[in-house]
């Protein structure tokens, strides 16, 4: 109920969840979150095996299981205390072997350039670690209230998140006709307007972009630096989907590797805080709750007051240093490791779909395509009292069992409406119901 699409679905049509009425569908299939397991895809045999053994240490003795998941088991159990994940975390934000872990694939990742240990926070999910950053940021009233410059659309928890904290939403739009690239001169027409109610002192980034599948370019990521360097903003850096670009001659780029190229003004000043998650990441493991933030030119106190966040459980811990150092192509795991995407086809298939379009996606697990809807349709629905591309997702699970998030909760507040979904899972009765419930409001 957490989700405001979700909440107005169970209030509006509370029989398709709770009464039984008999339905032309036999389950209901929910495509709108980022839950790939819930969604039906299965998880990593890899990850589980390992956790199994973790958890269940006599299987390291079952020949059975490939060679090298029982020597990451035993490597695994090796950096907790006792050899058990029964034991506690040696330091409160995490396990130090893995912190290391962890500041080893950072440094891989961007091609050298030093991470530490102790800039590594395990945190219980990654917006779990955004939300202890962000009450650290938390003063101020009216004009004085913190705010931070948040990109519409933007993920679905990001302003409810914003508003528990107590800081105020700075909206800067991304603009679909551009593919939802960040614009510089959106980013400085955001500042101004802020300015009015709030002091805005962070800058929120999705990088790729979540729901929209953006990835950012170095030039981007260097002007959206210097931007929020000249105004004495904190990046928050929201970089999940990481490992899932699949974009042509796309890659991902992280912040802090581009702040470390940038001189020594920027490299050695410029605060950052990125952030990473089991979660939402490609072997979506969402019900383990493990993601890290490394901290970048963070104030000794701040770090300090960090260091009391309650790290992830140790089992999450371990999940996550299995998902960024994977079996290598020598290792017996490695086939069954990998995945098939058809991030191609779901595109292809929704751009078909007549009253739709979709914006090519480069990363993340979602698609966020415009439904072009009838004005008949948007006036039913505000005589319904909910917005349009509600009242078109109601329909959508009432009908075919398909539940999708609405553009509005991911901040889509002007005249186009979205939807978003999981790619993995398009289904052709989204293109049969389309056609047919713009065919119905069109003839009243």
């Amino acid at each position: 109920q957490t989700h405001q699409g979700a909440g107005i679905l169970n209030k509006k049509y509370p029989d398709v969840f709770f009464q039984g009425v008999k339905k032309p569908f036999k389950s209901v299939i929910d495509v709108s979150s980022g839950d790939p397991h819930k969604a039906g895809m299965p998880p990593i045999s890899f990850i589980r095996q390992v956790m199994a053994v973790c958890l269940y240490p006599e299987l390291l003795k079952e020949k059975s299981l490939p060679l090298d998941v029982r020597q990451r088991a035993q490597k695994l159990l090796d950096m907790c205390s006792g050899g058990s994940v029964g034991s506690y975390s040696t330091t409160s934000i995490g396990l130090p072997e893995v912190q290391k872990s962890i500041s080893e694939f950072i440094t891989r990742r961007d091609g050298g350039v030093l991470s530490h240990p102790e800039d590594i926070i395990l945190t219980i999910g990654s917006q779990k670690g955004l939300s202890v950053f962000l009450n650290l940021l938390t003063s101020g009233e009216g004009k004085t209230q913190t705010g931070v410059l948040t990109p519409m659309p933007c993920p679905h928890t990001l302003p409810m998140l914003l508003d528990m904290t107590g800081l105020a939403l700075v909206p800067y739009r991304l603009f679909e006709e551009q593919g939802w690239a960040v614009n510089l001169d959106e980013l400085h027409r955001a500042l101004e307007a802020g300015r009015v109610h709030c002091e805005p002192k962070a800058i929120y980034i999705s990088n790729p972009g979540n729901p929209t599948g953006y990835v950012q370019d170095r030039e981007t990521i260097e002007k959206v630096i210097r931007f929020a360097a000249t105004n004495c903003l904190i990046i928050l850096a929201e970089e999940v989907h990481q490992g899932s670009v699949y974009g042509q001659d796309k890659e991902f780029i992280s912040y802090k590797k581009v702040l470390s190229e940038m001189g020594k003004t920027y490299a050695e000043t410029m605060e950052l805080v990125s952030f990473h998650s089991i979660s939402t990441a490609y072997i979506g493991e969402c019900g383990l709750r493990g993601g890290y933030m490394e901290v970048v030119n963070i104030d000794p106190a701040v770090k300090k007051c960090l260091n009391f966040t309650p790290s992830a459980p140790v089992l999450p811990q371990l999940a996550l240093e299995l998902s960024l150092n994977p079996p290598r192509p020598e290792d017996s795991s490695y086939n069954s490791y990998t995945q098939v995407r058809g991030l191609s086809y779901a595109l292809e298939f929704l751009n078909r779909v007549e009253g739709m379009s979709c914006q090519p996606s480069m990363a993340g697990p979602f698609l966020y395509p415009r439904v072009h809807l009838p004005p008949h349709m948007v006036e039913e629905a505000k005589r319904l009292g909910v917005k349009a591309d509600v009242l078109y997702c109601q329909r959508l699970l009432e009908e075919e069992g398909i539940c999708v998030g609405a553009g509005c909760e991911n901040g889509q507040e002007d005249k186009n409406y979205h939807i978003r979904h999981r790619y993995l899972l398009i289904n052709n009765k989204i293109n049969q119901f389309h056609r047919s419930f713009c065919e119905a409001m069109l003839t009243g």
